[in-house]
Formats: C-alpha cells, sequence, structure tokens
C-alpha cells in the first residue's frame, strides 16, 4: 500500500479551470487527454458542490472513475498528480490485497482508515509549520534556561532602581552565542518522556483490522508521567524541545476533526488492479473470493460510516478512481452494483516510440534529468543528444513489442543499462563530461535488444 503525501502548490485550486487543471498535469504526464480531461471535470465538480446549498450538496455524490489501460500508461501517475495539485489526502490500493479476508488478505475498511492517518499527518504538519515560530522562541528560553540555571533573586528590582540588570544581560549574550553556534558543542541533561510501556494491545472487533484500544490511552496516568534524563548536544537539544513546544502548542483536537472533514470532503483513494478482482461467482475457485472482495468494496464506494480511532468517517463523498489493465476480463465482468459506482470511463492510449521521447525530456523531472541531476552530483557532466534519445525511445518501444509491454517503466530498465558504465565510475571520473549519442547507445543496448532471450532477462 502506497501512501503519498500532498505538496503545496502556488495556484489556488478553487480557482482553477478544468482547462488549467489538464494544462498543470501536463507539466508532469505526457498524453492521456481524456484521462485527465476526466479527472479535472471531477476535481472541478467537487469545487462546484461546496458552494452549494448544504440541502442540496448532501445529495451530490462524486462522479468516481475508471481508467482502463495497460500497466505503466499514467494511471496512477494522473491520480497522484491530481491529489498533489488539489492538496487533497490521497491514498493508493491495490485491490487485489483484499482478497482471501482473514487470511492473507485486509479488510477494506482499512484503506479510510490509512487515508484517515494521512490527514492527521498533512494536518498536524500544516499546525506546526505554523506554530513553528512560536514554538522555536519556547524552546530557545528553555535551552537558555538549562545552559545559564536563574540565580538567586535580587532584594532589589533593578527595574525600580535603574540599574541594568546583569542577570538579563549574561542571557542575552548568551542568547547570541547559541543562535550563532557557538555553544553547539556543549551538552545539557532534558528530561525526556519514557515512552516504554506495555507492548499489547486490547482489540475491540472481529478481526486485528479493526480499532485497538492502546492500554495507555485507558490509563494515561499510569504511563506518561514517567521521565528519564538525557544527555543532548545543544543543537539537538533544540530541536527536540521545539518538537515538545509543538506538541504542547497544538491542539490535537482540532487537528482531529479538520482531518475527518478533509478525509470526507476532498479525499482521494486510488484503487488499483480492480480488474484482478472482476470476476463472477462460478459455484468455486477464485472466482468465489473475487466476487466476495467486490462486495465487500461495493458500500465504502458507494457510502458508509467507517470506525476510526479518530472519529466515524462517511465515505459518502470521497472521490474513488479505480484503475485495471482488463486484459483478461473486462469492466462488464465487475459486478452490476460496482459497474454503477463509477460512471466515468476513460480509456488510456499504449503509448510509442515518440511517447517515449517526451516522457523522456519534457516532464519537470523527466528521466534524463534525474540522471543528469544524480551524475551532477558526482561531479560529471552528463549530455543527451537528441539523436541518443530518439534511439532510447526506439528501443524501448522495440523490447515492448517484442516482450510483455510494461509502458513507460521500460525507460527505467533502458537507462539503468544504458549509464551502468557511468554510474558505476562516475565517483572515479569526478570533473569530466560525457555525452551520450546514437552510437554509445547502439554500444550500450543494441546487442541486448537484437537478442530475444538476453532482452527478456536484462531488460
Amino acid at each position: 500500500m502506497a501512501i503519498q503525501l500532498p505538496e503545496r502548490t502556488q495556484t489556488s485550486t478553487e480557482t482553477m479551470t478544468p482547462r488549467q487543471i489538464v494544462a498543470e498535469l501536463d507539466k508532469h504526464v505526457i498524453g492521456q487527454h481524456k484521462a485527465k480531461r476526466a479527472v479535472a471535470i471531477a476535481l472541478r465538480n467537487r469545487m462546484r458542490r461546496q458552494k452549494l446549498p448544504k440541502e442540496l450538496a448532501d445529495d451530490v455524490a462524486p462522479k468516481n472513475i475508471l481508467m482502463i489501460g495497460p500497466t505503466g500508461v499514467g494511471k496512477t501517475e494522473i491520480a497522484r498528480r491530481l491529489a498533489r495539485l488539489a492538496q487533497s489526502p490521497f491514498i493508493k490500493v491495490e485491490a487485489s490485497k483484499f482478497t482471501e479476508v482473514g487470511y492473507v488478505g485486509r479488510d477494506v475498511e482499512s484503506m479510510v482508515r490509512d487515508l484517515v492517518e494521512l490527514a492527521i499527518a498533512m494536518v498536524r504538519d500544516e499546525r506546526f509549520e505554523e506554530l513553528r515560530p512560536q514554538a522555536r522562541q519556547a524552546a530557545e528560553d528553555r535551552l537558555l534556561d538549562l545552559l545559564l540555571p536563574p540565580g538567586p533573586r535580587a532584594e532589589v528590582d533593578p527595574a525600580v532602581s535603574g540599574m541594568p540588570d546583569p542577570a538579563h544581560s549574561t542571557r542575552e549574550r548568551l542568547r547570541e552565542q547559541l543562535r550563532s553556534g557557538r555553544l553547539d558543542h556543549r551538552t545539557v541533561e532534558i528530561d525526556v518522556r519514557d515512552t516504554s510501556g506495555p507492548a499489547f494491545e486490547i482489540i475491540s472487533g472481529g478481526n486485528v483490522e479493526e480499532v485497538g484500544i492502546n492500554v495507555r490511552d485507558m490509563m494515561p496516568g499510569l504511563f506518561q508521567g514517567r521521565t528519564k534524563r538525557r544527555k543532548f548536544l545543544v543543537p539537538d537539544a533544540f530541536e527536540h524541545l521545539t518538537t515538545e513546544e509543538l506538541s504542547r502548542l497544538a491542539d490535537m483536537d482540532s487537528v482531529g476533526r479538520t482531518a475527518l472533514d478533509r478525509v470526507e470532503q476532498s479525499g482521494i483513494i486510488f484503487i488499483d488492479e480492480i480488474d484482478k478482482i472482476a470476476g463472477r461467482e462460478g459455484g468455486h475457485g477464485p472466482d468465489v473470493s473475487r466476487e466476495g472482495v467486490q462486495r465487500d468494496i461495493l458500500p465504502i464506494v458507494e457510502g458508509t460510516t467507517v470506525n476510526t480511532k479518530h472519529g466515524m468517517v462517511k465515505t459518502d463523498h470521497i472521490l474513488f478512481i479505480a484503475a485495471g489493465a482488463f486484459h483478461v476480463s473486462k469492466p462488464s465482468d465487475l459486478i452490476p452494483e460496482l459497474q454503477g459506482r463509477f460512471p466515468i470511463r476513460v480509456e488510456l492510449e499504449a503509448l510509442g516510440a515518440d511517447d517515449f521521447v517526451r516522457i523522456l525530456t519534457e516532464p519537470k523531472s523527466a528521466l534524463m534529468k534525474q540522471y543528469v541531476a544524480l551524475l551532477a552530483t558526482e561531479g560529471v557532466e552528463v549530455a543527451f543528444t537528441v539523436d541518443a534519445v530518439a534511439r532510447v525511445a526506439a528501443l524501448a518501444a522495440e523490447v515492448n513489442e517484442k516482450t510483455e509491454n510494461i509502458g513507460a517503466r521500460r525507460l527505467h530498465t533502458i537507462m539503468e543499462r544504458l549509464l551502468d558504465e557511468i554510474s558505476f565510475d562516475a565517483p572515479d571520473r569526478s570533473g569530466t563530461s560525457v555525452t551520450i549519442d546514437e552510437a554509445y547507445v547502439n554500444r550500450m543496448l543494441a546487442e541486448v535488444v537484437a537478442n530475444d532471450d538476453l532482452s527478456r532477462y536484462i531488460l
């Protein structure tokens, strides 16, 4: 199960039109215009719903999307980038992991619980960022108290007598040394909360996926008051105290409420490999398990209430995006009830050599840009000629045709093979420049691609 934290964007998503959303997605994903249009409309409809009267908004269900296309064409990346753009809690799950629940699978409600945990971390980090200046100031004062314990109280208040306070002057000089890093070599002792305790939980519910009641939550006074003294270098002590102050300043009840609301109103769950559970009941065998998983997923997608340790979560307005290659099965093999919950169907196109050229060079984090940046850290300057890029793309397309078509993922294996020598020798070649042309690509790859047996194992 992959969890992805959202990143901030400069453009306000609340004012973005579908055309602008597609333009943002174009910066990261090549092609697949139909899929981008579908997710852009879905995101815009979510924004439109928030402007409706509450009575009507409650009845407007999200239009879930089913993406159909071979592996490696951008299904997951489109959904992930959309979530980052919308700053929404996003989680990707594989439908096949929910097979054989009770034996090797997982409870389907765990996808919602994991989304809530992600949202809690997301909102907590936002609050911490807002409170960090205040927390750093408080941590600095606590650290100064450790470095320079307050002395005995003066008989005459300096503020009354008009005389300068020597203790205050000393403290400010110490503050200046602390900020300039001149005290980084010193150590201080801090009382740290002892987090050790019984490593067991009392489970309430029918299986281990259900919400547990931790012993520390039941008897908080038994463990939370225990502390132990630890020595820290001043920089480490400052970070530790800042974290303590952030936890003290943040209202975790408010964080929990905000996170639950964000999950319910803007959460996105991406269900991958849904074609692996597309099967009708045939009386016995794996088909029974597949249809059972579909029926387990159905209430989550339709809208239900899931119990989490942070509170109850309604899934009515979570946006579900399902994806599958559907090589063997087809969308109509899903049970009718589940088909009806994914009204928007988009087919993604297989990628060819021209698409690979664009994938290698155009996106913000294009594959070739990544390798150039990685090798630059070793002092090796790498440049690719236009002919080399075209040849790499053509070889990737050729291998996809001759073996399994894994789409753009083939470029990763091709590039690793191409740069194998340079990557290995890079620490010994610092300060040099390397130009990769078509001849170099042919020398490194042509023989492997031409030999079917070699290409199957190596590429």
